[in-house]
């Protein structure tokens, strides 16, 4: 039987992963029964048998064998005369078995038949790939450089698939060099003229959240969660992590004995800052960690407009902007907050204050505990807040607040009023003692 050289066409469904052999056969079945149906109408009386191995494959044709004369559908019926013309032993009410020969379709059919195999092993390795890197997005895979340009570069995955990593994808400081194993993320797959296209990063904070995973066993068991991962790629990062597990530091974690786990992480993206930070419901202690280095004297929030006013010590504000003002605009981003960043004033500095803990006499233990838990622990942070403010951040009862309110805000009075004493008494006056001299000049009434 000619084999019609489909030994290639059947390697080229061996090279593909995933492709096994019942999807193998369908393919080739439904491409020849086309081909059946173009030349006899239908295919119904026709077998379509596959040697995978030697790349070759057989037609059948089934017709039963009737009385001469007796022919009512020449597709699947043969008269007896005929039949014995091929075998002498054949009967009537037989079935008779008739390969079809290939070339018997002509030249011009065959080589379509070739083309439409080529085109459906084409799309089912497309449609394996599509599902295959779909599945991955978000996951780390370690790549070969295959050629490097100007505006992306090639890579090869372990089974010869292409890979791209555009220009926008890599770190600034990156620089590869053809033959070497990268590490990047699976970002998206893209069609690009009906071929799938499949992207990767080195940019993506999921790129971060991943090699975190791989050097922290405990955000891969689960015991700390990565809340959110904002970067300037190449330049810093912010992480915010939160443990569900009280015995677990998960800053300690993360950054590790002497900064073990962290320090591969930052040679793998070239050196990037990566702060860690404690992750809080609370926004304003979450705003004061997100500006880390920088160190907050206070600020005023307006959550309706997401909005913050921080205010800082003159050498902490070019802390917390950052170079090329990277720390502020990630603070903003892991927050949701507009952040603006202003020099305390002077006049601020000097503001006479009380620590809460100095009041322990007067309030309990307990709501001073409450009111610190929130960022408050001076007298006047409590008294810049309303009392809506106040019960809406703290556990605490519109009574006790107001009571608080009342014991710190006396306690200012107090000392205004000792001020205003002490500026209007006048200073006394020595009194001079009148001598008799004097006496004996003052005439006489």
């Amino acid at each position: 039987m000619a084999s019609i050289n489909l030994i290639d066409a059947f390697q080229d469904f061996k090279d593909a992963e995933n492709l096994d052999r019942p999807t193998m056969m369908k393919v080739v079945e439904d491409v020849f029964k086309t081909l059946l149906r173009k030349k006899y109408v239908s295919d119904e009386n026709f077998d379509v048998i596959v040697n995978a191995e030697k790349g070759d494959l057989e037609i059948i044709r089934r017709r039963m064998i009737v009385e001469d004369g007796e022919v009512v559908d020449p597709l699947a019926e043969v008269a007896y005369s005929e039949a014995v013309k091929i075998e002498p032993d054949f009967e009537v009410g037989e079935e008779l078995y008739e390969e079809v020969n290939i070339y018997d379709f002509g030249r011009r059919a065959i080589l379509a038949a070739k083309q439409t195999l080529a085109s459906r092993i084409s799309d089912l390795k497309k449609n394996v790939l599509v599902k295959k890197y779909a599945d991955r997005i978000g996951e780390i895979i370690s790549s070969e450089v295959y050629q490097v340009w100007k505006k992306e570069v090639l890579l090869l995955d372990d089974e010869g698939n292409e890979l791209i990593l555009p220009k926008s994808e890599q770190i600034p400081q990156d620089y590869f060099k053809k033959g070497e194993n990268i590490r990047a993320v699976v970002a998206r797959v893209d069609m690009k003229n009906n071929s799938p296209v499949i992207i990767l990063s080195r940019t993506s904070p999921l790129f971060l959240a991943k090699l975190l995973e791989i050097e922290v066993p405990e955000i891969f068991d689960g015991l700390i969660a990565i809340k959110k991962i904002v970067r300037d790629p190449g330049e810093r990062a912010k992480v915010a992590v939160e443990s569900f597990d009280d015995r677990i530091d998960p800053v300690g974690a993360c950054v590790g004995m002497k900064g073990s786990r962290i320090h591969g992480i930052v040679r793998e993206l070239k050196n990037e800052n990566i702060d860690v930070i404690n992750y809080t419901a609370n926004i304003q202690l979450l705003i004061q960690r997100s500006l880390t280095p920088a160190k907050i004297s206070y600020m005023n929030l307006d959550n309706d407009k997401k909005q913050a006013d921080v205010y800082l010590k003159a050498d902490q504000v070019s802390l917390a902007i950052g170079r090329r003002g990277v720390n502020i605009k990630l603070a903003c981003e892991l927050t949701g907050y507009e952040i603006d960043v202003f020099r305390e004033d002077e006049e601020q500095v000097d503001t006479f204050d009380i620590a809460l803990d100095e009041f322990s006499d007067e309030i309990e233990q307990w709501v001073i505990d409450e009111f610190k838990r929130v960022g408050c622990d001076t007298a006047q942070s409590v008294l810049k807040l309303s009392d809506h403010e106040l019960e809406r951040r703290t556990d605490l009862e519109k009574e006790t607040i107001a009571e608080v309110r009342r014991v710190l805000q006396a306690e200012f009075d107090k000392e205004d009023e000792v001020e205003e004493t002490q500026e209007e008494t006048p200073a006394p006056v020595a009194e001079v003692p009148v001598t008799e001299e004097k006496q004996a000049e003052e005439p006489e009434a």
